[in-house]
C-alpha cells in the first residue's frame, strides 16, 4: 500500500516520486531560519523571506523548467504532466528535491536548495548529453512572483523589472516598508552568465499560455525587462555538449538590499561549487537536528515515515504553519520537537515568549510586522506544557531563571511567564465560572461563541487544568512552595467547576455561548459531540469520578467512522450566528464533523495512556495515509497533513487536506515517543510506560537523553509492564538510570 506512485529509497529515508501525473501535488519544504519554499514533484510551489515581528517578501510563485533544441522542446522540472519522457523520478530528501529526467539523448537533474543562512534558493540544473552526437541545448527557467503583487485579471500593474548587464542580474525592487533597509532588491542571476532574460509573467507565460505551455519556449527570452505589467523572472543559458559531456549550472533567485548586495551573492553562491558543497552540508544540519530519537517497528514504512515527521516538528517549531507565525501553533510544536532536540526547543521556547503579553496572555498571531491577538482564547494555555517538557528533557531548572522580554519591552524570567500564563487564564473567566472562549479555542471556527464576553470554552477549562497541573510541578521542582499550593487550590476549585457544569450525562460539553446555550451537547441538533474535551480530559486528570473512560466510549460510539475518528457530529448544515464559521463549513471538513488528524494523534496518545491497545492500533492505521484503505495514494505517504473528507462530501470522501502545515504529524510524532513506547521525561530521568499495538510483538526506540544514549527493545505480550532491563540487569520501577554512552534496555510486558 502506498507506493503506487513512489518508494522510499535503500536509506530508508528519501522518498522517491515515479509519476508526474498523481491526484495532486506531493510537496517538499526546504528552509533555514529567514527563508522558506517548497516545491513539488513537478517544480510547484513559492517562497518567501521572513524578517521581524513576521515582515515578509515574497519571492518564488511557482516555477518553470525547460530545454529547447531547435524547434523541440520539453519540460525538465515536473511539467507539462502528460508528456511523454524516457524517464523521470524525483526525490524528496530533508532538505532538497531533485527531478530527474531523460528525453531525446539528454538526461538532466534539477535541485532544488535553500542554503543555511541565505535569503535565497538555489537551481542546480546538470545537463548530460548521452547521445553519439554534439547538442546545442537552451536551458529555459522562470518563475511567478508576489513581490509585486499577486497577478489578477485586468489588474492595476505599475511596477517594471529590470536587467543589469555588468552584474547579470534581472530584478525588481520596491521600497522596503518596515525593514531597516530602504529598498529589497527580488532577483535572479545564474552562473557563468545568462544568454536572454524576460522580466515580465506575459512575455514568458503569454496571455494565453500556462506554466507548462509558456510563450517563452516559442518566442526566446527577447531581453526585455517588465513595465506596468505582472512582473516575472526568466533566463537563458546556451550549452554546447559532446558525446557522453555534462554540465552543471546554477540559477540563484534571491532577496538583497542593494544591486551590489544582489552581484556579490551571484560571485560566491550561483556557483556549482557552493550548491554542491551546501547541499551537503544542509543535509547534515537537518539530520543532526533530529537524530534524537528513532524507531524500528514492524511497519517499515512508518519507521521511514517517522524520520520525516521528526522534520516536520523542526519546520512547525520554527515556522509554525508557515502561512503565519500562529503563537499556540509554534509553542505547541516545539513541545512535540522537545523529545527530538531539547536544546534547540528551548531556543524556540525563548523566542515564542518574547511574543507573549506581560499580563500573562499570548497573541494567536505575529505576521506582516503587527503582533494580532485576533480574539483567541487559548494561546497562552500551551506555554507550560512545552516548558515542562523542555525542563525533563534538559533536566536544568536554571533554565527558569532564563530573562525573556514580553513584547511590551518589559522583561520576567521564564518562570514568571509560566505563571503569568496560567494566572492570566484563571482570571479570565465567564458564564459557570469556566474560562472564557473570546473569539475561539483551539477550535478557530468557534469565532462567534464568546464574543460578548460572556461564552465560555469547557475544553479550555480542562486545558487549563492541565496547563495549571503542569505549572505546579514546574513550581515544585523550582522551589516555589506556595506557588505549588496556590496552583492546587485553584486545580481543585476548577476541576470541582469543570465536573459540575461541563459533564453532559456521557461526555464532556464543549462550550456554552454567551447565551448560555450549551455546545456538544446531546440536547443539540447538530454538533451534539466534539472530540478533544473527551480527549483532554484523559490528558488532564481532570475528573475525579473516573469519567474520562465513559468519555471516550462515547467517543467510540458516536464518533467512530471508517475513515478515522471524527472531530465532531453530526455535523453543521446550517448557519449559526452564536457559534460562528464552523457552521457554515462544509459538512465532512475539517472540524464540521471530518476527520482531523490533529486530534487523532492526540487521542493515540490518551488510549495509550488509557491502556486501550487496540484502539492504539486502530489510530495509527487510521492517521497513516498509507494504512488507510480510503486514503492511500491521495496523500503525501512520507509527511502528515491536516485531514480527511468525510462521507458528507461526495466525490471529495476520503481526500487529504493540506499537507506540512499541520501539528498532524508533529503530534503523532510526540505521541509515538511519549505514550505509545512510553517515554516520558522527568526531572530524575527517563521513565517508561508503553502501550503497544498487539500486533507488535517486538519493536525498538533509540532515544538520547541528557549523557544517555537509550537503545531499548520491547517484548510485547500486553499492556502491563512485566520487566524492564539495564544492561542485563533488572531493575525496580520503571526510571531508567542515567548512564553515560551506550546503554542497553529491555522492557518486557504481558
Amino acid at each position: 500500500m502506498g507506493q503506487q506512485y513512489g518508494h522510499y529509497l535503500e536509506n530508508g529515508v528519501d522518498f522517491r516520486i515515479t509519476e508526474r501525473n498523481i491526484p495532486r501535488n506531493w510537496y517538499n519544504y526546504l528552509w533555514n531560519d529567514h527563508y522558506v519554499t517548497f516545491t513539488s514533484q513537478t517544480s510547484a510551489g513559492g517562497s518567501f523571506l521572513q524578517g521581524p515581528v513576521g515582515r515578509r517578501i515574497k519571492l518564488v510563485k511557482d516555477r518553470g523548467l525547460f530545454i529547447k533544441e531547435g524547434d523541440i522542446r520539453w519540460g525538465i522540472g515536473g511539467l507539462p504532466v502528460n508528456e511523454k519522457l524516457d524517464a523521470y523520478h524525483c526525490t524528496h530528501k530533508r532538505g532538497t528535491t531533485d527531478i530527474y529526467t531523460e528525453k531525446n539523448g539528454i538526461a538532466t537533474t534539477v535541485g532544488f536548495l535553500v542554503p543555511r543562512d541565505l535569503a535565497c534558493e538555489l537551481w542546480s540544473i546538470t545537463v548530460t548529453n548521452t547521445s553519439e552526437r554534439a547538442r546545442e541545448l537552451t536551458v529555459v527557467s522562470f518563475c511567478n512572483s508576489e513581490m509585486d503583487g499577486k497577478y489578477s485579471r485586468q489588474g492595476y500593474n505599475t511596477t517594471a523589472s529590470h536587467y543589469d548587464e555588468a552584474r547579470d542580474c534581472l530584478y525588481f525592487s520596491k521600497r522596503a516598508k518596515g525593514w531597516d533597509k530602504e529598498r529589497a532588491y527580488g532577483f535572479m542571476t545564474v552562473s557563468e552568465h545568462s544568454d536572454g532574460y524576460a522580466g515580465a509573467y506575459n512575455a514568458i507565460v503569454g496571455p494565453y499560455g500556462s506554466f507548462s505551455h509558456p510563450v517563452i519556449l516559442e518566442t526566446g527570452a527577447n531581453c526585455l525587462g517588465g513595465c506596468g505589467e505582472k512582473l516575472a523572472y526568466a533566463m537563458e543559458k546556451k550549452l554546447t555538449l559532446a558525446p557522453g559531456g555534462t554540465k552543471q549550472i546554477v540559477f540563484l533567485l534571491g532577496i538583497a538590499w542593494s544591486l551590489d548586495e544582489a552581484d556579490d551573492m551571484r560571485r560566491k553562491y550561483a556557483t556549482a561549487e557552493f550548491y554542491n558543497a551546501e547541499r551537503e552540508a544542509v543535509l547534515e544540519k537537518f539530520q543532526r537536528e533530529t537524530d534524537g530519537v528513532s524507531i524500528n517497528t514492524p511497519d517499515t514504512m512508518l519507521n521511514s515515515m517517522f524520520e520525516w515527521l521528526k522534520h516536520q516538528s523542526n519546520l512547525g517549531s520554527g515556522w509554525a504553519r508557515v502561512r503565519h507565525n500562529g503563537f499556540r501553533d509554534m509553542t505547541s510544536d516545539t513541545d512535540c520537537f522537545a523529545c527530538v532536540n531539547p536544546e534547540l526547543a528551548l531556543e524556540r521556547l525563548k523566542r515564542i515568549l518574547s511574543y507573549q503579553y506581560s499580563d500573562g496572555y499570548a497573541p494567536r498571531t505575529f505576521i506582516d510586522g503587527e503582533i494580532r491577538p485576533n480574539n483567541f482564547s487559548d494561546n497562552t494555555v500551551w506555554i507550560n506544557f512545552t516548558a515542562s517538557s523542555v525542563l525533563k528533557e534538559l533536566g536544568r531548572k536554571e533554565i527558569l531563571d532564563i530573562e525573556i522580554p514580553y513584547n511590551d519591552g518589559t522583561v520576567g524570567t521564564m518562570y514568571e511567564h509560566l505563571y503569568r500564563s496560567v494566572d492570566f487564564l484563571y482570571h479570565f473567566r465567564g458564564l459557570h465560572n469556566l474560562v472564557k472562549i473570546w473569539g475561539g479555542d483551539w477550535n478557530d471556527c468557534m469565532d462567534k461563541v464568546g464574543m460578548e464576553g460572556r461564552g465560555v470554552s469547557v475544553w479550555l477549562s480542562i486545558a487549563w487544568y492541565r496547563a495549571n497541573r503542569f505549572f505546579a510541578d514546574i513550581a515544585r521542582i523550582y522551589g516555589k512552595k506556595e506557588d505549588e499550593a496556590l496552583a492546587k487550590e485553584r486545580g481543585e476549585e476548577m476541576r470541582a467547576i469543570i465536573e459540575e457544569w461541563g459533564w453532559d450525562g456521557e461526555y464532556y460539553l464543549d462550550a456554552y455561548d454567551d447565551h448560555g446555550s450549551k455546545i456538544g451537547s446531546h440536547e443539540n441538533e447538530e454538533g451534539k459531540i466534539f472530540l478533544i474535551p473527551q480527549i483532554w480530559a484523559v490528558f488532564s486528570g481532570v475528573s475525579a469520578m473516573g469519567r474520562e473512560r465513559i468519555a471516550m466510549e462515547a467517543v467510540d460510539k458516536y464518533l467512530t467512522d471508517p475513515l478515522g475518528t471524527l472531530v465532531s457530529a453530526p455535523a453543521y448544515t446550517k448557519w449559526n450566528p452564536n457559534i460562528g464559521a464552523i457552521t457554515e463549513k462544509y459538512p465532512g471538513i475539517h472540524e464540521n464533523g471530518g476527520v482531523y488528524l490533529h486530534t487523532i494523534a492526540w487521542k493515540i496518545a490518551a488510549e495509550a495512556m488509557l491502556k486501550r491497545a487496540d484502539k492504539v492500533e486502530e489510530g495509527i492505521n487510521t492517521i497513516l495515509p498509507f494504512r488507510n484503505k480510503v486514503v492511500d495514494g491521495r496523500a503525501e505517504p512520507y509527511i502528515m497533513c491536516n485531514s480527511y473528507f468525510g462521507k458528507q462530501t461526495g466525490y471529495r470522501y476520503g481526500t487529504p487536506g493540506q499537507s506540512w502545515r499541520t501539528a498532524a504529524g508533529q503530534w503523532f510524532q510526540k505521541a509515538m515517543v511519549n505514550y505509545v513506547f512510553g517515554l516520558l521525561p522527568e526531572m530524575e530521568g527517563l521513565t517508561i510506560d508503553p502501550c503497544l499495538p498487539p500486533s507488535w510483538k517486538t519493536a525498538s526506540i533509540d532515544k538520547k537523553f541528557r549523557c544517555s544514549h537509550y537503545h531499548i527493545t520491547y517484548e510485547n505480550g500486553g499492556t502491563t509492564l512485566d520487566a524492564i532491563y539495564v544492561n542485563g540487569e533488572r531493575i525496580e520501577g520503571t526510571l531508567l538510570p542515567l548512564i553515560e554512552g551506550d546503554v542497553e534496555v529491555r522492557v518486557v510486558t504481558k
